[in-house]
């Protein structure tokens, strides 16, 4: 994990086709993990759709969002399209099954960078050097840390969805917060980035070098 900073940045200075490749591939498989997370777990909790092809299909570029794909260049991390989940489904508790289908999409990133650290391990086992399950891990990782920010289209915002009061002021912080939520963490991570400042990452890179390594077991 040393040749790793977290959360894991393209260097532009002096980029490497064969690091952007792979975090290209890493940043494909934490979308479609958290996307298809999502998506299950409301299915499983009573948002069952008629074609659940519109949610279940397994095709990544289907789940991508622009902002939420730029963000990974710039911040190490970023989001799906967002999952329509319609809470009227769920019989029991809306909320509280609102909250666990959102965050089952940062659990589904973590599962899958503990199956992508277990190849990694099987392939160090035969003397083969892997880095790109290695750097599936650490993206995956990031992007679940990161995905618990309370702001709008991250997972941790379905907090605010739940439990805000949905009388007139509200119903419109929450939207304006819906439509600019994007274009804040783009902005605030590339003013971080440019700025050299750690920012909000000095809270949470320790948090996933934390779980990276103990994933990874280093």
């Amino acid at each position: 994990m040393s040749d790793f900073h977290l959360p894991y940045l393209i260097d532009y200075a002096q980029p490497v086709v064969e690091d952007i490749v792979v975090f290209c591939v890493s940043m494909l498989t934490a979308i479609m993990v958290s996307a298809e997370g999502q998506a299950f777990v409301s299915t499983l909790l009573g948002d069952a759709r008629e074609n659940p092809k519109d949610r279940l299909h397994f095709n990544v570029f289907m789940h991508m969002s622009l902002l939420g794909t730029l963000n990974f260049f710039v911040a190490g991390f970023g989001w799906p399209k967002e999952i329509d989940i319609d809470t009227t489904k769920f019989k029991n508790h809306p909320r509280l099954f609102l909250i666990l289908s959102r965050l089952s999409g940062p659990l589904a990133n973590l599962l899958m960078a503990n199956i992508a650290a277990s190849i990694n391990w099987i392939l160090g086992r035969y003397g083969v050097e892997d880095k790109v399950f290695a750097t599936i891990v650490v993206v995956n990782v990031t992007m679940a840390i990161y995905s618990l920010l309370i702001v709008p289209p991250l997972p941790g915002s379905a907090i605010i969805f739940a439990f805000f009061p949905k009388n007139g002021f509200f119903q419109k912080m929450i939207k304006y917060l819906s439509i600019f939520g994007p274009f804040i963490i783009v902005g605030t991570f590339l003013a971080v980035r440019l700025s050299g400042w750690t920012g909000i990452s000095a809270v949470f890179s320790p948090v996933v070098g934390a779980v990276t390594g103990a994933i990874l077991n280093i």
